[in-house]
């Protein structure tokens, strides 16, 4: 097969599959894995592609992926889990190494083969935790320290698999433990010299606006491959921890604004996801894993039932985290495509130091490497299962222990008028969680009293956007008396929620009355929310006249169209069927009965 119709299928493949697991609500590098499974049987992408040309490419898309991940990580998040991420990240990282070593020459592994695999499955990573972070949206906590763990991690186990290959390849005990201290230092220096150097530069240019804002996306991708190559040539294998300070630095620096880079960079993992899971998965055969499935299911048994537990526990002793917290953390340790790459990337270096190899060593680097050739389906399979459990289980037991919810149905409203009090109160007495979000010490006073959950900041602030724990939240209502804020707000809150999830109330100047050249262009407005639609005055003059919030439960014999028919004033607020709160608009479809209906109506009761 050409290598333009290879890339061309396994780009769309990808995005399909990524598609199709968003709609059956199930991880994405499950489906992605299958498919790559099934597409290896009849096309090998070493065959294709050329193995150094594959793996050049691959080292290259992780960098850019690590890249993006790091720079959302916010040092503000933890400002109050300093100690529980340090250690989450040393201390747990060594527990898990020593323990999986030994679940890896429990099931039969050479040692030196055990303590490589070891250090390449410490890692979790953004590419597996963030869809399921996104999808589960736990407490602002865990899913910082998740966050924090999978990226941080990811650099560590990659420079723990490099010094574990030189001891390997050098053969000699002391020499190999020498060795790996060198290789560590230099490894740390070059990572944190070449990311602060570049840190300076970029942000010089940026300040003094000497790239325009259209290459910027560009510039960012050649300070990240740039960086990742650089420090390779100097110390191989420093790439990946150079691009994740790299990233981390600049995605804190208060003097550079990088949300449309973020954003770029988002849509471009997704992509480069899709396309790495697809063509690694490709290279390991049917024969492979049922070969090795047998180990590699007690494997990954040891790893999910003791590893992690145990390391999480003794790795946590003495920290700020609760004991849920600690639970969840233990049920969440799913391996993605660093552990994918890096371990083939390994398996290629044993083979080519065993054909370079002299003297003694060299028989027994060629034995390990062919014993390294059934490193690859182990860790595969060991991703396949570990996203297959965390990905499908963990929701239940976050649910449980009170940390998130796989049924996210909350509301947050910017603004605090009478009408949205109510409606938080109405939601909040179907049990939907609802966060009101203002500046107006008074009415949040009042919302508070009637047990609704308040934030007094502004809702553009770094703390509304960026700190807000959202955790049991589906939907935004923006419901200010300013349309310039409302808008804004909209565009920020659906990077989180997903802009089919955010609504601003109709804009004054979206009236069909008002001539195009004085309105605001459309494609800036989120959805508007409500039957009717209406302006913020609207909804206040309704308030005004009299009408309050309601709850009307619809049965058989009193319709929706039974309630429009008996309040043709009403506005229709939102809809909660008993499992999902929905916010209403002019396109939803309401069921007949079975709903409770919540709306702005006059205060009296309706005649049945």
């Amino acid at each position: 097969m050409e290598p333009v119709v290879y890339l061309g299928a396994v780009l769309v493949v990808g995005a399909l599959a990524q598609w199709l697991a968003w709609a059956v609500k199930v991880p994405s590098i499950l489906v992605l894995l299958i498919v790559g499974f099934l597409g290896g049987l009849y096309v090998s992408p070493d065959e294709v592609l050329g193995r150094e040309v594959l793996f050049a490419g691959v080292t290259l898309a992780v960098g850019i992926i690590l890249f993006e991940g790091s720079m959302s990580l916010r040092v503000a998040h933890v400002r109050d889990l300093g100690r529980p991420v340090l250690r989450l990240c040393t201390v747990t990282v060594l527990i898990a190494w020593a323990l999986i070593t030994a679940a890896g020459w429990l099931v039969g592994l050479d040692l030196q083969l055990a303590l490589l695999v070891g250090a390449i499955l410490v890692v979790t990573g953004p590419t597996v935790i963030n869809p399921i972070l996104r999808q589960l949206r736990p407490t602002r906590r865990v899913s910082s320290l998740l966050r924090w763990e999978g990226i941080v991690v990811d650099p560590i186990g990659a420079i723990l698999a490099l010094l574990v290959y030189h001891a390997v390849v050098v053969g000699n005990q002391e020499d190999a433990v020498g060795t790996a201290l060198v290789t560590l230092l230099i490894s740390v220096g070059v990572a944190l010299g070449v990311a602060l150097g570049l840190a300076v530069l970029v942000e010089v240019v940026m300040v003094r606006h000497l790239v325009p804002d259209y290459l910027h996306g560009t510039l960012f991708i050649a300070v990240a491959v740039g960086g990742l190559v650089g420090s390779n040539m100097l110390q191989e294998e420093s790439g990946l921890l150079t691009v994740t300070v790299l990233g981390i630095i600049l995605g804190n620096r208060p003097t550079l604004h990088l949300e449309h880079v973020k954003e770029f960079y988002e849509h471009l993992q997704v992509l480069l996801i899709g396309i790495l899971f697809v063509i690694l998965a490709g290279r390991v055969s049917p024969t492979q894993v049922i070969d090795i499935l047998p180990t590699a299911l007690v494997f990954v048994a040891i790893l999910i039932l003791v590893v992690r537990p145990v390391s999480i526990w003794l790795g946590l002793v003495g920290t700020e985290t609760t004991r849920q917290e600690r639970v969840l953390l233990s049920g969440m340790a799913p391996r993605g495509i660093v552990a994918a790459a890096v371990t083939s990337i390994f398996a290629l270096k044993l083979e080519h130091a065993a054909d370079s190899a002299q003297g003694d060593r060299a028989g027994a680097l060629v034995a390990l490497a062919q014993e390294a050739e059934g490193m690859v389906p182990l860790v595969f399979v060991t991703i396949v299962v570990s996203v297959a459990v965390y990905g499908l289980g963990v929701g239940r037991l976050a649910e449980r222990l009170g940390l998130a919810t796989t049924n996210p149905q909350g509301v947050v409203f910017a603004g605090s008028q009478a009408w949205v009090r109510q409606a938080a109160g109405a939601l909040g007495e179907l049990d939907v969680p609802t966060i009101i979000v203002s500046q107006n010490g008074g009415e949040l006073q009042r919302a508070r009293m009637d047990g609704v959950r308040t934030e007094r900041t502004n809702i553009l602030s770094d703390y509304a956007l960026h700190d807000l724990d959202l955790a049991g939240i589906g939907s935004f209502v923006a419901a200010t008396d300013d349309d310039g804020t409302n808008t804004t707000a909209a565009r920020e809150f659906g990077h989180t929620l997903g802009r089919s999830h955010v609504f601003q109330l109709l804009r004054e100047d979206a009236s069909p009355s008002t001539h195009d050249r004085h309105s605001s262009a459309q494609r800036l407005s989120a959805r508007a929310p409500f039957r009717p639609a209406l302006t913020h005055e609207e909804l206040d003059e309704r308030v005004a006249a009299g009408m309050v919030v309601r709850r009307t439960s619809l049965t058989e014999s009193f319709t929706v169209e039974d309630y429009q028919e008996r309040n043709p004033e009403a506005v229709l607020l939102f809809s909660h069927d008993g499992t999902r709160a929905q916010v209403i608009t002019e396109d939803t479809d309401l069921p007949e009965s079975g709903v409770t209906l919540i709306a702005l109506a006059p205060a009296r009761e309706p005649k049945r």
